[in-house]
């Protein structure tokens, strides 16, 4: 079948090109995924940290792109979780596929979104994104071979991605877990800080000098000098953590949430992007690809949202656990 590659757009109405959508017309939407018949096992990852309950902090009183719902500033109340230190990595993901022989959303469908620069000079012509050229939808393109079929495996210590949310949920079942919701997410990003902006404080990285997450460096799409080392996704323990223990909260790979994607605001503009994203759900963090200058989403209150079916080679995902009972 057919996918429609209608594009999420930001607050000036550009395109933005976060997560181009598979659409509601794709094939392998949730009702197709059959997950693992084994009974859930809690896999926890040695790595798993605990995150205090209590109260939280939720959203900003700062929204730098208000049209994404990051305003208002709330507290709510959470129980305290466990969450992996890390996204799902490649080599936990293979031992997902493994151990239950799932097959993924983008290897059933045949395609994936893949970033223009990830794909060699020889390969194949590409059909790419109308406003947003620089994705192109790539056959063969999956996790375990992320340029599409005639590229490297992807090294076994970085996030997995062209991943679902509906992949997420199969994976979830089968380590006995659940995505975050998305207060549990920037409750845990914040690491015991309080009110800021990344997981680090408040400083902006910038394009030379402070570089303490993976995301894009130079002039969005064209040139990205990489002066964090990293010229796409980089291993899933790199940079420092934060207070928590937990690593890559902001850029390196989007991380799906459990939550929809919803708008409380009344605003007639708002009411029509709420319509437009129904059904679609929430991703967090930003990515290798986030830029100040056009994708200021790697921030904690930030948000972005795909549809259930969608995958491309930012979108990863990350674990939590109920706390075990004493």
């Amino acid at each position: 079948m057919t996918k429609t590659q209608a594009m999420i757009e930001d607050a000036a109405g550009k395109p933005c090109g976060c997560a181009p959508p598979f659409g509601t017309a794709a094939s392998g939407t949730a009702a197709d995924i059959t997950p693992p018949t084994t009974a859930p096992v809690a896999r926890l990852p040695a790595t798993a940290r605990p995150i205090p309950g209590g109260k939280a902090l939720f959203g900003t009183t700062r929204a730098e792109i208000p049209l994404d719902g990051e305003a208002p500033l709330r507290q709510v109340r959470l129980k305290p979780f466990l969450m992996a230190a890390t996204a799902v990595s490649n080599a936990e993901f293979a031992g997902f596929v493994a151990a239950t022989g799932y097959v993924t959303e983008a290897e059933r469908i045949g395609w994936s979104f893949v970033f223009w620069q990830l794909l060699a000079d020889s390969a194949p012509p590409t059909q790419s994104v109308q406003d947003a050229e620089w994705w192109r939808r790539v056959d063969g393109a999956a996790w375990s071979r992320v340029a599409g079929p005639n590229s490297d495996p992807p090294p076994p210590d970085h996030p997995v991605v062209h991943v679902s949310w509906n992949d997420a949920q199969a994976y979830a079942a089968w380590v006995g877990g659940r995505l975050p919701s998305e207060a549990e997410w920037e409750h845990a990003a914040r690491g015991g800080l309080g009110d800021v902006r990344f997981p680090w404080g408040e400083r902006d990285p910038d394009d030379t000098d402070f570089l303490p997450c993976n995301i894009w460096q130079g002039t969005f799409p064209v040139r990205n000098t990489a002066a964090d080392g990293h010229s796409a996704t980089a291993p899933v323990t790199s940079f420092a953590p934060n207070g928590y223990g937990l690593y890559n909260m902001c850029g390196n790979a989007w991380e799906w949430v459990a939550d929809r994607f919803t708008l409380a605001s009344l605003r007639r503009d708002a009411r029509a992007r709420a319509q437009a994203l129904k059904g679609f759900r929430v991703l967090k963090g930003g990515s290798y690809l986030c830029h100040r200058s056009y994708c200021y989403r790697y921030r904690i209150a930030a948000r972005s949202a795909n549809s259930p079916d969608s995958t491309t080679c930012h979108q990863g995902f990350r674990m939590v656990w109920d706390m075990p009972s004493p």
